[in-house]
């Protein structure tokens, strides 16, 4: 689906207009049963640009013409954000994985690099446990990888992390607090930055006004209502080894993300962990040259 087709489909379910980037075009591509919209740019070697909550494809504007010089790029937006379908479900984040493995499979990609951010970074990592023979290498971006090899640190960090994630996931209000107004989504991501970076309103309303459509606002709930009531506690009774990780694994935290201070990820065989100071938990959009800096020559490993 071409620029136009995809501003169509923006409209219908109340979005803002696709933002335009110079030298990306836009297509849906249909992974199983679910629509998923791509911004495609560059030539070469397949690149999956995976974003995280509360965003969509935009969040790697100031990455994306980087790593385009060296790869066919495909920022896809995951199901129920974005401009991709966003169908009723419990938004487990194993779909997510199967989902980016069916558009693999539609692209006719036998394997894949991967820079993803957020929940976008656990699915590739979900993917990387799952199907190694898919990755070829990845990086991912402030999350923490799915196993514990510590509890967390308690304190007010962890506290604002359980407490924004246990109103998003409540039935009903978890969908309201994004439908009413931009102000919640505005006040998250300002929350979850580093102190260098300024947000204006209108950078943070290109995504606080996509997720007032009430099926993506409906799809965000789900996504965290799964992962607390479901997810975390299977994790914790059936916890993975990070061993089982054999795709080589770059993961980029901010100093200042709530996420590195209360879970500091460790290094393992295939995983190699780095640090952006002064950055939070947005890295993209906060330190995007410093996260092509550390992401190229991994990639290109």
């Amino acid at each position: 689906m071409r620029a136009s087709q995809c501003r169509d489909a923006a409209t219908s379910m109340h979005a803002p207009e696709l933002p335009s980037l110079t030298g990306v075009e836009h297509r849906e591509v249909q992974a199983g049963d679910v629509r998923l919209h791509v911004a495609e740019a560059g030539n070469g070697p397949p690149l999956l640009l995976l974003h995280g909550w509360p965003q969509h494809w935009w969040c790697w504007r100031h990455v994306l013409p980087g790593v385009a010089a060296d790869y066919r790029v495909l920022a896809v937006d995951l199901r129920g954000w974005g401009w991709s379908q966003a169908p009723p479900g419990d938004y487990a984040k194993s779909t997510f994985a199967a989902d980016i493995l069916a558009l693999i499979d539609a692209e006719g990609l036998e394997r894949v690099k991967i820079l993803a951010h957020d929940w976008g970074a656990y699915t590739a990592f979900l993917l990387a446990l799952e199907h190694p023979e898919r990755i070829d290498r990845m990086v991912t971006l402030d999350i923490a990888p799915p196993w514990r090899e510590r509890p967390p640190k308690f304190g007010t960090g962890l506290a604002s992390l359980l407490a924004y994630q246990t109103l998003l996931a409540l039935p009903l209000i978890g969908a309201r607090t994004m439908t009413s107004g931009n102000r919640f989504i505005r006040t998250i991501i300002r929350m979850g930055s580093g102190e260098r970076v300024h947000w204006s309103d209108d950078e943070l309303d290109m995504y606080a006004t996509v997720l007032r459509d009430p099926a993506r606002a409906r799809a965000s709930s789900a996504c965290y209502r799964t992962f607390l009531t479901r997810e975390l506690p299977a994790a914790a009774r059936h916890p993975r080894n990070p061993a089982d990780l054999k795709v080589p694994t770059l993961l980029i935290m901010g100093s200042q993300s709530v996420l590195w201070r209360t879970t500091a990820p460790q290094p393992a065989p295939s995983l190699e962990v780095r640090i952006i100071e002064g950055a939070g938990h947005f890295l993209a959009e906060e330190a995007p040259d410093q996260v092509l800096t550390l992401a190229l020559p991994f990639l290109g490993g």
